[in-house]
């Protein structure tokens, strides 16, 4: 009966926050407020294949990308309604690290930990990780290797005495550390990726990579266009128009 009670409350609370984005603007703002929800949750939602589970996933990667702090503490609720775990959420956050620094993934780790608190989610969450100190280097360049291709064997070994390191990192902390956690498989890993690259813009040529590594992971030209239309109303039209290119181009 408590669990019954405590479900049910959740559910009151996350309902009362749908739309909580632009709920705000309702008496302030009642132009705004109709023709973007009317756009972003209705014109846009009805375009899409995704599961509402990854078009979350989707939009909060995307939030991270733009640094989009408020309207993430608005969404946050919904995507949990739409599946999305507290588990996968902090995956999220951790490898947006990876591609935009503590710099701009810190607040929204705090965020993240505070609603999840007021929902009565325990923190810490138990414990993702699959690697050692010893391994993470190996590992994770074999996890590059599962996206990239055999010409990626290596690669920490690669490059110039200068920046060699650089690459040794990118083995060691951005795929070893981070793509190899449990809680998100390859594909959704670099879903997200390509979700962080394509909404802080200005990183065309790791977009494109990265387009190229979701289509060697079985994420198809189709799906990335349906992924950029999903967020378009997150980054607008620029930066969604650079994302299609960029898939273009990977594709060729």
């Amino acid at each position: 009966m408590k669990i019954f009670l405590l479900a049910a409350f959740l559910i009151m609370i996350m309902s009362s926050v749908s739309f909580a984005n632009v709920d705000e603007f309702k008496k302030t703002d009642p132009e705004f407020y109709e023709f973007f929800r009317n756009f972003s949750y209705d014109e846009v939602v009805k375009q899409t294949k995704l599961d509402s589970r990854t078009r979350y996933m989707a939009i909060i990667a995307t939030l991270l990308g733009c640094q989009g702090l408020d309207e993430f503490r608005a969404i946050l609720p919904e995507a949990i309604e739409n599946k999305v775990t507290p588990s996968e959420v902090k995956e999220i956050i951790y490898q947006g690290t990876a591609y935009l620094g503590i710099g701009r993934t810190r607040g929204f780790l705090k965020a993240a930990n505070e609603i999840f608190e007021s929902l009565g989610i325990s923190l810490p969450l138990p414990n993702a990780s699959t690697t050692t100190p010893e391994n993470r280097i190996e590992l994770g360049n074999q996890a590059q290797v599962d996206i990239f291709g055999e010409g990626m064997k290596g690669f920490q070994n690669s490059g110039s005495l200068e920046t060699r390191h650089i690459n040794r990192w990118l083995a060691g902390n951005c795929f070893g550390d981070y793509y190899t956690r449990k809680g998100l498989n390859l594909k959704e890993r670099e879903m997200i990726t390509f979700c962080y690259i394509s909404a802080q813009g200005g990183c065309e040529p790791q977009l494109i990579a990265h387009a190229k590594g979701n289509f060697m992971v079985g994420n198809d030209k189709e799906f990335l266009i349906d992924v950029i239309s999903q967020c378009l109303p997150y980054i607008g039209y620029p930066r969604s128009l650079n994302a299609i290119s960029c898939v273009n181009k990977a594709g060729e």
